[in-house]
């Protein structure tokens, strides 16, 4: 039994910690801007891109690095020359801005690589396997994606809690008139969170692309988990949007491998369930078959029980 869970659980804990390299960007630009950026997935999209394409060319690691920066570049660009524009129309204007660029993103990559997955691989050097116990041998390669992800984390909130810049940026979103009489520079300071934040899905990409797919849907596969994790972790939270990231990964990856249902759990409780009737056929499907809802059922009870998330503040 615990050989049958130990995979499950490690995997959750490596795609959870995929979910929330996707989702601190979001968390980032939310906290520090207020802006909620629908296209988000698309620059994890491109991340994984531009590392395939990078990496064809010189190698994986110089793409690990650039990749992400090109993604970053393109975000401030994103934010300079066009959201910047709109923000003053209010939030509404905002996401139907970055709604666009979700299908205009998905329209350039299908017209640049095509409709099918690129051969984007793991590096040699990392596509080994050692030894997890009780006769497990796992990917070396999602182990560095574990070490990517805490490295990151770490990194983040250093640079938002213990750095000038991270000081400069929170000060900017609540007294920006404050900041800009002290000779900063505000909406250079915005361009540069949202460019950071794009940065930071394109990391994912670069890290995640290879492990599973890079194909022109892995924007949407994501894209919707990314913002359920914002919401149950609490909107602006990046410790929020860890623990969520965790709890919906292992969630999803322990739940596929279990393949008894609610009526089996009363079963050993003595109690029978019928096998007529909607509730009887719910109660009945196997917890593996409804894996996939099982995120989204946990948002709503966490917007029924604690609305702001979490670990979410009070507005």
């Amino acid at each position: 039994m615990v050989r049958l869970l130990i995979e499950p659980v490690l995997n959750g804990i490596v795609y959870g910690l995929l979910l929330f390299m996707l989702s601190s960007g979001v968390t980032l630009i939310f906290s520090m801007m207020g802006v909620v950026n629908f296209a988000h997935a698309s620059f994890y999209m491109l991340g994984a891109y531009f590392a395939y394409q990078i990496s064809s060319a010189v190698g994986f690691w110089p793409a690990l690095v650039l990749a992400p920066i090109c993604a970053g570049i393109l975000g401030a660009a994103l934010e300079r020359w066009g959201l910047r524009g709109v923000r003053q129309h209010g939030h509404v204007a905002e996401m139907l801005f970055t709604f666009s660029f979700v299908l205009i993103i998905q329209e350039a990559v299908q017209l640049i690589w095509g409709r099918v997955a690129v051969p984007y691989a793991i590096p040699e050097e990392l596509s080994f396997s050692i030894s997890a116990g009780v006769g497990i041998n796992y990917p070396v390669y999602r182990l560095f994606m574990v070490g990517i992800s805490v490295g990151m984390f770490a990194a983040l909130l250093l640079l938002i809690t213990k750095t000038r810049i991270g000081i400069i940026v929170q000060a900017s979103l609540t007294h920006p008139e404050m900041v800009g009489f002290l000779g900063h520079n505000v909406p250079k300071v915005f361009t540069f969170v949202f460019g950071f934040g794009c940065g930071l899905a394109g990391l994912a990409g670069v890290i995640g692309g290879n492990m599973f797919s890079t194909d022109p849907g892995m924007a949407h596969a994501l894209g919707a988990i990314a913002f359920v994790v914002v919401v149950v972790g609490g909107l602006g939270s990046l410790g929020g949007a860890l623990i969520a990231s965790l709890l919906i990964g292992l969630l999803q990856n322990v739940s596929i491998s279990v393949d008894g249902s609610l009526a089996d759990l009363f079963r050993l409780a003595n109690i029978q369930v019928g096998t007529t009737g909607p509730i009887a056929e719910l109660m009945h499907l196997s917890l593996n078959r409804v894996a996939p809802l099982l995120p989204y059922l946990l948002m709503v009870v966490i917007l029924a029980v604690r609305p702001r998330g979490l670990l979410g503040r009070r507005i």
